[in-house]
C-alpha cells in the first residue's frame, strides 16, 4: 500500500494600502433557538461600506482600519443590534451577538437569494433540491481537505477513482466514457491519448465548483456513459490576496534514487521549459524525404543528448498566487475580477515486471518481452487564469482566459529478455521521453433576465481553444548491460538511437451555447420551467509523426561500450570518427487529419406537481460528423484515404424525484446516450515503443449506443450530512474496447467495436458527523462511498479492422467482463478539525481509495486478457 504524506503550508498576505487593518470577527446566533447558528445574517459597519454575511455556521469577518466603530447586526424578521467596538492596527477583536425575532408584519417583501455555490452545505442543499442525479464539490471542501487539483478532489465523490496517469474512472468505467465542460461550454483535451483534459492540471485555486452528472440531461452533450464534469471557474467573490506554498512527500517516490534527462536537470527543466532543444531539426524540412545526414550534420542537428543524471528526488512542491477584488456600484451592480498563477511539480518512481505475451495456435504462448522495468517521471503543471464578472439585477456577464502548461520528463529502463531472445537475458532498453502540452481557452458567458420578475431569462456563451501536444525527440537505445559496472555494449544499427517526433496540433476548437428559460405555473411563485436551447462544437486537428534513425558507416566498428548514464561522450566520439549517421525513416502515415463537429438542439420541461413530485423530461437531437484523412504505408504522394462517420441522434431523457419527507428523496433517471472513441483510438497512427510493441488506431470505429437507468434513495439528516444508496444499469451496443493482438512485427494494442455489453450495480455513500455517537467526537467527520458492479460482453463473430475490412473475431473469450470496468471500488476520508490558536483553524484528513481488478486489454487467441490489478492509496493531509 502506498502511503502519501502531504504537508501544505499556506502563507496568506492581506495587503492594505492606507494603513494596517484590524479584524472584527464573531458568531451570530438565534436567541429564540437556544444559540443555534444564524446563517446569512448581515453585519455592517455603520456609516461605512464594510459589509459581511455570516456563513452556514453563523461566522462573519470584517476588515477595518484602526479606530472605533458601531457594528450593526441584522436579519430579516429579527431585531437589529448595534455594538460599539474599538480595534487597533493588527488586532483581531471577537464580537459575538445573539438576535431575537421581532413581531412585525411583512407586506410586499421580495427576498432575493444569492447562494455561494463554493460552500459544502450550499452544494448539499442544491443536491437535495435538484431533480437530476448529480453531485458537486466546491472550493470550500477542496480547501478543507487540502486538495491541490480537481482530479484529486473528484475522488471524494461516489463511484469515482483516480488511476495515476490513466485519469478519472466513473463507476469503474475508464476515461473513454466521460466528458468535460468548463462553464457549461465544451473544451478539448490537451492529450490525444485521453478523452478528457487531465483534471490534475486544474489547480483548485481557479475552481469554484465542479458538478458531476452521472445521468443524462438534454442540455449536456450525450457523449458519456460514466459521467460529465462541469467545472465552474472561480470569479472572485471577495477582496483577497493570497500566496500559497506547499511541499509534499510520497513514500518510495521522494528522497529516493531518481534518474532524469541531463538536459532537464536544471532551472529550465525544473519549471518545464526545457523542450526547445528537442524539436525536430529544421534540416529535415516540413515534409519527410528520407533525408540522409552526414556524420557532421548528425552531430550538429540534435542539441539534445542521451545522458541521464542520477540523484535523490526532492520533495514535491507547489506555489500559487491569487488576487481577487470586488467593486460595488449604484443599483446593486457589482464587478469582480480574479488573477491566479500556479505551479506544482511531482516525482514518481515505478518498478516491477514488464512482460508481453506472444503466440498462436501452433506455437503456444510465450513471453515476447520479459523485463524488469524502472520508470522515473518528473511532472510539472503551470496555470494562469484571468477572470472577470459584472452583475446587475438582470444581467450577469463573465469572461475568462486560462492557460495550462503540462510537462512530463520520463526515463524508462527495461532490463531482461527482448523479443524472445532468451540467449541474452541481460538486454537493456532505455527510453528518454518528454510529453508537453500547451493549452489556452478564452470564454465569454452571459445570463439576462428578460422580465423584472425573472420568470424569463436567456443564457449564452462562446469558447475558443488552441491546443498543442508534443513528444519531441522521444529517443531510445539498447544493448547488453552489466549492472555491476553500469556498462552497455551496443551498436548503431537496428533502430538503435531512434528519435521520434510526435506533434498533434489543434488548428481550431470552438464551442457555443444559447438557451431560453421560461418559468410558468400558478401563482406568483412559478415552479415549472421550460428550457429550449442549442450547443455544439467543432474541431480541426492534424498530426505529424516522424522518425530519425542511426545507420553504421561501412567499415566502422560493429559495437561500442559506454557507461549507460554518460553515453554522449562515446556517441560524439563515434560521430567525430564518422562511424555512423542519421537518416529520416518516417513513413506515409506520418500525417493524418481529423475534423469533428457536433450540433444539437434540445428542449426540456420541469414540472413540479406538488411538494412531493417533480419530473424533468426532455429530448435532445444531436448531429455528429467526423472525418478522418490518412495514408497507408505507401507513397508520400498518395492521395488521402477519407473515412467519414455521420449520424443523427434523437436522445430522450427522464428524471423524476419523489420527496418521501422533508429530508429524503427517491429518484429515477432514464436516458439514451452514446460514446465516441478517444482521438488516438480513431487516428490511423501506429505508435511504436522501444520494446517492439505498438499501439494502432482504427479510423473505422463507430460510436457506441448507450441505454441508461438509475434509481436512487437519499437522506439528508442535517445540513452537513447525507446518506444515499442507488442502483444503476446500462446497455452498451457496439462497445469500444482495447484489444491485444499478436503480430509478426511485435504485439499490437488496437481498438475495435467488439460486441454488446450490459452492466449493472449498486453504489452507496454517506457523510457523517461523528458527534452522533459521542460529543467527544464532535470534531470528526467521516465520509465513505463505494460501488459494486457486474459487467458482461458478448463478442461478435466479426469486426471491422483498421483497414476497413471485415475480419473474424480471434478473441480468447467470447463472453467476458467489459474492458476497463472494475467490479468494485471504495473511497473514504476521515476529517479532524481543531484550533491551535483562537484564529488558527486546522484540518487533518485521512483519505483512502482502492479499486478492483479489471481488464486493461482484451486477449486474443491463444492469450488471456491483460489485467490491471487493484491499487490502494492512503493520503494524510494537514491544512491550515
Amino acid at each position: 500500500m502506498k502511503l502519501k504524506l502531504l504537508v501544505i503550508t499556506l502563507l496568506t498576505f492581506v495587503m492594505g494600502f492606507a494603513q494596517e487593518k484590524g479584524t472584527v470577527t464573531g458568531k451570530v446566533t438565534d436567541k429564540d433557538l437556544g444559540g443555534e447558528a444564524l446563517p446569512f445574517a448581515t453585519v455592517t459597519v455603520k456609516g461605512y461600506p464594510n459589509t459581511a454575511n455570516t456563513d452556514e455556521n453563523g461566522v462573519y469577518t470584517l476588515k477595518v482600519n484602526a479606530g472605533t466603530y458601531t457594528i450593526v447586526f441584522a436579519f430579516l424578521g429579527y431585531e437589529s443590534k448595534e455594538v460599539k467596538v474599538t480595534v487597533a492596527a493588527g488586532e483581531t477583536k471577537t464580537v459575538d451577538q445573539q438576535l431575537g425575532s421581532t413581531s412585525v408584519q411583512l407586506q410586499d417583501v421580495v427576498i432575493e437569494k444569492t447562494v455561494n455555490r463554493e460552500k459544502e452545505t450550499a452544494l448539499l442543499l442544491e443536491q437535495k433540491n435538484a431533480v437530476e442525479i448529480k453531485q458537486s464539490i466546491g472550493a470550500q471542501e477542496l480547501s478543507r481537505k487540502g486538495i491541490g487539483d480537481v482530479e484529486e478532489g473528484l475522488t471524494k465523490i461516489t463511484g469515482i477513482t483516480k488511476v495515476d496517469s490513466r485519469g478519472i474512472f466513473v463507476r469503474g468505467l475508464e476515461d473513454r466514457y466521460n466528458s468535460l465542460l468548463v462553464n457549461d461550454l465544451a473544451v478539448p483535451s490537451n492529450n490525444p491519448f485521453k478523452k478528457v483534459l487531465p483534471l490534475d492540471i486544474f489547480p483548485t485555486d481557479i475552481v469554484g465548483v465542479v458538478d458531476v452528472f452521472k445521468t443524462f440531461n438534454p442540455n449536456i452533450y450525450a457523449d458519456f456513459a460514466g459521467g460529465t464534469f462541469n467545472i465552474a471557474t472561480s470569479k472572485g467573490t471577495k477582496d483577497v490576496t493570497k500566496v500559497s506554498v506547499g511541499v509534499g512527500y510520497t513514500t518510495n517516490n521522494n528522497l529516493a534514487d531518481f534518474k532524469l534527462d541531463s538536459d532537464a536537470h536544471g532551472a529550465q527543466g525544473f519549471f518545464g521549459l526545457a523542450g526547445s532543444d528537442r524539436q525536430l531539426p529544421g534540416i529535415f524540412g516540413g515534409r519527410p524525404s528520407a533525408k540522409t545526414l552526414t556524420p557532421a550534420q548528425s552531430k550538429s542537428a540534435f542539441p539534445s543528448g542521451f545522458n541521464v543524471d542520477s540523484y535523490k528526488s526532492p520533495l514535491n512542491s507547489s506555489i500559487g498566487f491569487l488576487h481577487a477584488s470586488k467593486f460595488d456600484f449604484k443599483n446593486d451592480a457589482k464587478l469582480t475580477y480574479l488573477v491566479s498563477l500556479n505551479f506544482d511539480n511531482s516525482y514518481t518512481i515505478r518498478k516491477g515486471a514488464d512482460r508481453n505475451l506472444f503466440g498462436g495456435p501452433n506455437t503456444g504462448v510465450y513471453f515476447y518481452n520479459d523485463f524488469y522495468a524502472s520508470e522515473y517521471k518528473y511532472k510539472t503543471n503551470g496555470s494562469a487564469l484571468i477572470g472577470a464578472a459584472y452583475k446587475t439585477k438582470r444581467l450577469d456577464l463573465g469572461a475568462n482566459v486560462f492557460y495550462l502548461k503540462n510537462t512530463e520528463n520520463s526515463i524508462k529502463d527495461q532490463y531482461g529478455i527482448l523479443e524472445a531472445q532468451t540467449i541474452n537475458p541481460n538486454y537493456m532498453l532505455r527510453t528518454n521521453q518528454l510529453d508537453q502540452s500547451d493549452y489556452v481557452t478564452a470564454q465569454l458567458t452571459g445570463k439576462y433576465f428578460v422580465t423584472e420578475d425573472k420568470n424569463q431569462y436567456v443564457r449564452g456563451g462562446a469558447s475558443f481553444s488552441s491546443t498543442s501536444y508534443q513528444q519531441p525527440d522521444r529517443k531510445f537505445f539498447g544493448g547488453t548491460y552489466d549492472p555491476a559496472t553500469n556498462q552497455l555494449i551496443g551498436s548503431y544499427g537496428g533502430n538503435n538511437f531512434l528519435r521520434q517526433y510526435l506533434d498533434i496540433k489543434s488548428n481550431m476548437y470552438y464551442s457555443g451555447m444559447a438557451e431560453y428559460n421560461l418559468k410558468f405555473g400558478k401563482g406568483e411563485d412559478k415552479q415549472n420551467l421550460l428550457t429550449v436551447g442549442y450547443n455544439g462544437f467543432g474541431s480541426d486537428m492534424e498530426t505529424s509523426y516522424r522518425f530519425a534513425a542511426t545507420f553504421r558507416t561501412d567499415g566502422a566498428p560493429a559495437y561500442y561500450t559506454s557507461n549507460i548514464d554518460n553515453i554522449d561522450s562515446q556517441y560524439n566520439t563515434d560521430l567525430d570518427q564518422a562511424n555512423f549517421y542519421y537518416r529520416e525513416t518516417s513513413n506515409a502515415q506520418y500525417k493524418s487529419k481529423l475534423f469533428e463537429s457536433i450540433n444539437a438542439g434540445y428542449a426540456n420541461v420541469l414540472f413540479k406537481f406538488n411538494d412531493k413530485w417533480e419530473i424533468n423530461g426532455g429530448i435532445r437531437t444531436e448531429q455528429v460528423n467526423r472525418e478522418t484523412k490518412y495514408r497507408e504505408n505507401g507513397s508520400f504522394n498518395d492521395p488521402y484515404i477519407k473515412k467519414t462517420f455521420n449520424k443523427s441522434y434523437i436522445l430522450p431523457s427522464l428524471n423524476a424525484k419523489y420527496g418521501l419527507n422533508d429530508n429524503s428523496n427517491l429518484r429515477l433517471a432514464l436516458s439514451k446516450t452514446y460514446t465516441k472513441p478517444v482521438q488516438m483510438e480513431m487516428l490511423a497512427i501506429t505508435y511504436i515503443n522501444a520494446d517492439g510493441t505498438s499501439v494502432s488506431g482504427n479510423p473505422y470505429l463507430v460510436n457506441s449506443d448507450n441505454y441508461n437507468a438509475d434509481l436512487k434513495y437519499e437522506w439528508f439528516p442535517s445540513k452537513s450530512e447525507t446518506f444515499s444508496v442507488g442502483a444503476f444499469g446500462k446497455k452498451i451496443n457496439n462497445a469500444i474496447e482495447r484489444t491485444y493482438q499478436p503480430n509478426a512485427g511485435g504485439p499490437i494494442t488496437t481498438f475495435f467495436n467488439t460486441g454488446d455489453a450490459t452492466l449493472y450495480g449498486v453504489e452507496a455513500d454517506f457523510i457523517m458527523e461523528l458527534s452522533r455517537f459521542s460529543e467527544s467526537l464532535k470534531k470528526f467527520t467521516w465520509g465513505f462511498n463505494t460501488s459494486v458492479m457486474n459487467t458482461n460482453v458478448k463478442t461478435k463473430d466479426q469486426y471491422v479492422n483498421s483497414n476497413g475490412g471485415v475480419s473474424p473475431s480471434i478473441e480468447t473469450h467470447k463472453e467476458r467482463q467489459l474492458q476497463g470496468a472494475s467490479k468494485w471500488l471504495i473511497n473514504s476520508d476521515l476529517k479532524y478539525q481543531f484550533n491551535l490558536k483562537e484564529n488558527w483553524t486546522n484540518t487533518a484528513t485521512l483519505v483512502y481509495s482502492v479499486f478492483g481488478k479489471r481488464i486493461y486489454s482484451v486477449g486474443s487467441l491463444p492469450m488471456d486478457h491483460i489485467y490491471e490489478m487493484p491499487v490502494s492509496r492512503l493520503d494524510l493531509v494537514w491544512s491550515r
